[in-house]
């Protein structure tokens, strides 16, 4: 197959049936070869191969739409739709996003980034269709692992309010980023112990004969094995309003296709519920579903990353809070359903700790409501979570934690630019919305030493919630402490002391106002360096003192700008009467683009030479404002 045959969705309709498997192969070929050169999402994408192929050829995007939930399955959607030969582009600087955009393609009618959102805005789309009259088709597609998450279920519970068309597609795969939880998740793979294994078997049998004739009426072994075939509709799908299909194979294209077919006609909400593989056409990601979800480059051949000699600040996090909850049986440790990810897969294998490991499946609201629970009996709940994902449980940080002023520990990983995975991910915002919240603690090591004395405090925290940013990947390489120090709440860290510019590098852009700090020395410059180490409360005392001294401070922070910590430095001074002008360095007010992280600081001025020229600018400034200013007169002038 050569493909730039498929230059849009009208070339896949045009292409002879007989040549639509060799272009799954071809496809899954691209993404492999691809992939193992950007890395990205590559087991998602592998897994709705056959499935995007059958939407494409019997829908017509833009005017059909297809709302993929999260949507890091949608490189296939985006090879069809103009983008195929842009996808070794894929989640680097300036090319295409690993989620889908409005902005990118006119064929993605909705972007996302999280899980659980599909069904709702799908169900908006549908019903603006029926306000308009307009007779365009909206196909919602979601995981199963969505199918745990509460904003899916709110979407089904006003499906019934519909009655038009309107089409779900369970992609049931067994997997979301890690192994599914929860009742939910029991629910879809309870097979041989129902008694409705059979009835059911043999009601989608009958549905795949009627729709395509007795000769194709078999369903794939898969299905056969392994389907969630207890899903009798009538006990969970259409007491919600819909009219539920399957289960069916999910890689079988010609029975997508006139499942669609037949799907499209209907004229009530339906849901299809499809059997697929994680992975499909790829061994090495079918043996680690897990570690394929999303990753870096990778050899083909084997499926090996390069290993790194310096560990993630998750993978320190994981193994020291498993040693603290050895030596402190009140330490439980929760996760919405990332566990490899924020580092808690140490805590869950360990069999001295692991029945206090909790994994709630995408639930961030309800893990910030059960850790609020646990820390009421007097346990130390560290919730997991990565910073973007924490946005979803802010209510609760205010009206449950905050409020009640619970010992609940928050770690946020991924805080800061994430990098790859683009505006959905960046944990940027995190600052502005738990800085202003009450009884807040919250904290933000300058490398790995530090970030291991900041759990050691949490642990031993009890007259509040207190929280840590930490950012995505590995830090400088320090090396913790064989005994870990308790830090004085609010205290900073006062690295050196000068007279002329004063530098404040929150977390690990730390290393950066260090880098500055050896440059203004160089010009021969009296620099004072602090680690503030707290973002709430700060050390003002401390930073007062500096302001004072110095004619100008700069501030570094991994994160957006408006209502940051740079913010709370300038409002610090403000209320204390002090007017040491304040620039700062971090991240513009808008939603920073996809890219590896060195290119776009280097776009939004996050580096040290951006630190250098708006410091000798503003020393500058001060300097002419100084000259023009009228002198004091003298005695003999008032004479």
């Amino acid at each position: 197959m050569n493909f730039p045959e498929i230059k849009s969705p009208k070339d896949l309709k045009e292409l002879p049936e007989e040549r639509l498997d060799d272009l799954a192969s071809e496809i899954r070929r691209v993404l492999i070869e691809s992939l193992s050169q950007t890395g990205g999402h590559l087991g998602p994408n592998l897994g709705v191969v056959e499935l995007t192929l059958a939407l494409h050829r019997v829908f017509e995007t833009p005017k059909d739409k297809f709302i993929f939930d999260v949507s890091h399955q949608g490189y296939v959607h985006k090879m069809l739709t103009g983008r195929w030969n842009k996808i070794d582009t894929i989640r680097q600087y300036e090319g295409l996003n690993g989620f889908l955009l409005r902005s990118e393609s006119e064929h993605d009618c909705y972007g996302a980034g999280h899980a659980g959102t599909a069904l709702s805005a799908a169900l908006g789309m549908a019903t603006a269709r029926k306000l308009k009259g307009t007779d365009d088709h909206v196909v919602a597609v979601a995981g199963d692992a969505a199918f745990t998450s509460g904003p899916t279920f709110e979407a089904l519970n006003n499906v019934a309010n519909l009655d038009s068309p309107f089409i779900i597609v369970l992609n049931d795969n067994e997997w979301s980023i890690d192994k599914n939880v929860g009742a939910i998740a029991k629910y879809f793979n309870k097979i041989t112990t129902s008694k409705a294994y059979s009835g059911l078997h043999d009601a989608a049998a009958n549905f795949v004969a009627k729709t395509m004739g007795k000769g194709v009426s078999r369903l794939a072994s898969k299905v056969e094995k392994g389907a969630k075939n207890v899903l009798v509709p009538s006990v969970l799908f259409e007491e919600f309003g819909l009219r539920y299909y399957g289960p069916i194979d999910g890689h079988d294209l010609p029975l997508l296709i006139k499942t669609f077919e037949f799907l499209k006609e209907q004229k009530e909400p339906v849901i299809l519920h499809i059997i697929t593989e994680k992975g499909h056409g790829y061994q090495p990601a079918l043996d680690k579903p897990d570690k394929f979800h999303g990753l870096g480059k990778y050899k083909i051949e084997t499926g090996e990353t390069d290993p790194s000699s310096v560990p993630t600040y998750s993978q320190i996090y994981g193994e020291y809070l498993t040693k603290f909850a050895k030596e402190d049986e009140k330490i439980t440790a929760i996760t919405a359903a990332m566990p490899g990810g924020t580092g808690l897969t140490a805590f869950r294998d360990c069999e001295e700790v692991n029945d206090r490991y909790f994994d709630v499946g995408i639930a961030e609201e309800h893990a910030a409501l059960f850790s609020s629970g646990l820390a009421t009996q007097g346990l130390k709940p560290f919730l997991t979570i990565y910073s973007t994902f924490m946005q979803r449980a802010f209510d609760m940080l205010v009206h449950d934690i905050g409020i009640q002023n619970l010992p609940v520990r928050l770690c946020m990983d991924r805080a800061g630019l994430s990098g790859d995975d683009g505006p959905t991910h960046h944990g940027l915002f995190d600052i502005g919305y738990l800085r202003h919240v009450p009884n807040f603690v919250f904290m933000q090591p300058k490398d790995e030493e530090e970030f291991v004395d900041m759990l050691w405090t949490m642990i031993n925290h009890d007259s509040g919630p207190i929280a840590v940013r930490y950012p995505r990947g590995a830090g400088t390489g320090a090396k913790p402490k064989n005994k870990p120090q308790k830090l004085e709440i609010g205290k900073a860290e006062l690295v050196q002391e000068g007279n002329d510019i004063g530098l404040i590098g929150l977390g690990h852009l730390f290393s950066m106002a260090e880098q500055t700090c050896s440059s203004l020395e160089d010009q021969g410059h009296s620099v004072s360096l602090m680690n503030p180490r707290f973002i709430k409360p700060m050390d003002n005392s401390a930073i007062k003192e500096m302001a004072n001294k110095v004619k100008v401070i700069c501030t570094f922070e991994d994160h957006v700008l408006h209502n940051g910590f740079g913010a709370a430095i300038i409002e610090l001074l403000h209320e204390a009467e002090i007017n040491t002008p304040v620039v700062r360095i971090g991240w513009p007010d808008e939603f920073v683009e996809h890219g590896n992280i060195p290119a776009l600081r280097e776009k939004h001025g996050i580096s040290y030479e951006n630190a250098m020229s708006l410091i000798n600018e503003k020393l500058n400034s001060l300097t002419q404002q100084s000259q023009k200013a009228p002198k004091e007169a003298s005695p003999k002038e008032y004479a």
